[in-house]
């Protein structure tokens, strides 16, 4: 009977010091999850005075454009949103785009074409 009583308390014990995990492996308090810092985009560093250079793009290329709004401008020609607008009217003025939508916050223009007028 004491031979039972021995074997049946060494056992578990044994046992559980033979199981004991490494510390360094994977569990929930073990590691904290890494969060990103996103990604950044870098501040845009667009014109904001009109030159000779960049009159003569608008001249030349903004009447070629399908699609002319203040954002195409100050995307394809890296100019401030300000001289996009001073430019579109410039445009308009002259007859070389025409309007398609007139709203508060967006200003939609098109090519002239000859054959629609």
């Amino acid at each position: 009977m004491v031979s039972r009583y021995i074997s049946c308390s060494v056992g578990p014990f044994l046992r559980a010091k033979a199981k004991t995990p490494a510390p360094s492996s994977g569990g929930k308090a073990a590691k904290k999850k890494k969060w990103s810092k996103g990604k950044v985009k870098d501040k845009a560093q667009h014109s904001v005075v009109l030159d000779k250079p960049t009159y003569d793009r608008i001249m030349k290329e903004v009447p070629t454009f399908r699609f002319i709004s203040q954002s195409i401008l100050i995307e394809r020609l890296k100019i401030n949103g300000s001289l996009a607008r001073v430019a579109i009217r410039h445009l308009e003025k002259e007859g070389t785009i025409k309007r398609i939508v007139h709203h508060s916050s967006q200003l939609v223009y098109t090519r002239v074409t000859t054959a629609s007028d």
